[in-house]
């Protein structure tokens, strides 16, 4: 019998189609939300972060937990205010469930939380990181940093923990591939900065297969990377999605004090920067990726 899977965040873009998948999959889905009930139609329990509550049910009810719920890091400008909430969405929300965990007679199976393959920093070298490495300085490596340590809140339950550090999602619904791809439809597309910097780029089915296969394989624990095996640089990428939309690309690349003005220095600087990501461990729990090509993500998506 399929495991019973309650899904925070489960209306955003991951959310929304990791929960297609899982029931087609044969999986029972409900949702954690702020809304008592959900368009979606899928049983939805409520929680209120800043209140400190979640409907204990929720965790009863359920045997494993898949963890996306957090403020988007590109949704507004990175003023401090906002750098808070993409903290403290991520940090409080996690507490908030670790807390309710720890009360409950009843423990989850697992959580498969979501990561970010921020915490590499924008490192334009040709190094391959891999889940190994050291953290980066600065504000998303923090964040990321201090999101997995609240994460192990629950690994320290002796709750089976998986934590994904998800690289640059590829959807049909919004996200970044909506933003590479405008300006390209519009015939002024064009690499950013240097445009060698690297893109740690995944098919949102991709993703969304990998926390299925989290929540199946009994052996994984700990942390993983989720990008294609064939990264890209920014300039490649926009080449690929100028060709699949066959749109010409005659535009110079766009200065870096450019972008600096549009999205202010410190923003820019991941948009500027990138690292290049190994999903090497994650293959070898058994993992094939279905879209390891860009042309084939960009045909499917595009």
């Amino acid at each position: 019998m399929k495991k019973k899977v309650l899904i925070t965040g489960g209306t955003g873009t991951v959310g929304s189609r990791l929960t297609q998948l899982l029931q087609q999959d044969g999986y029972e889905v409900a949702h954690l939300s702020r809304k008592a009930t959900s368009a979606t139609g899928v049983k939805t329990y409520l929680w209120d972060i800043d209140k400190n509550y979640i409907d204990p049910n929720a965790i009863l009810d359920n045997d494993v937990i898949v963890h996306l719920a957090g403020a988007g890091v590109f949704d507004k400008a990175w003023t401090p205010a906002y750098k808070n909430q993409i903290l403290d969405s991520r940090i409080l929300s996690t507490q908030l469930l670790a807390a309710a965990i720890r009360q409950a007679n009843k423990k989850p199976d697992c959580i498969v939380s979501a990561s970010a393959i921020g915490i590499y920093g924008s490192d334009t070298t040709v190094h391959w990181h891999s889940e190994q490495d050291a953290a980066a300085t600065g504000f998303l490596a923090d964040v990321v940093v201090a999101w997995e340590a609240a994460v192990d809140e629950v690994a320290a339950l002796d709750i089976r923990t998986v934590k994904v550090r998800i690289g640059i999602v590829l959807s049909k619904t919004g996200g970044a591939l909506e933003q590479l791809a405008a300006p390209v439809k519009f015939m002024v597309g064009a690499p950013l900065g240097t445009g060698q910097q690297w893109t740690p780029w995944v098919h949102v089915d991709d993703l969304c297969r990998i926390f299925i296969h989290a929540i199946a394989t009994q052996q994984m624990s700990g942390v993983y990377n989720a990008a294609s095996p064939q990264p890209l640089t920014n300039a490649a990428l926009t080449k690929a999605i100028a060709a699949t939309l066959h749109r010409p690309l005659w535009l110079p690349a766009v200065p870096a004090f450019v972008m600096n003005m549009i999205l202010g220095k410190e923003k820019a600087s991941f948009v500027l920067g990138g690292s290049r990501v190994s999903p090497s461990k994650i293959l070898g729990t058994g993992f094939q990726f279905q879209f390891e090509k860009i042309e084939e993500a960009l045909g499917d998506l595009l």
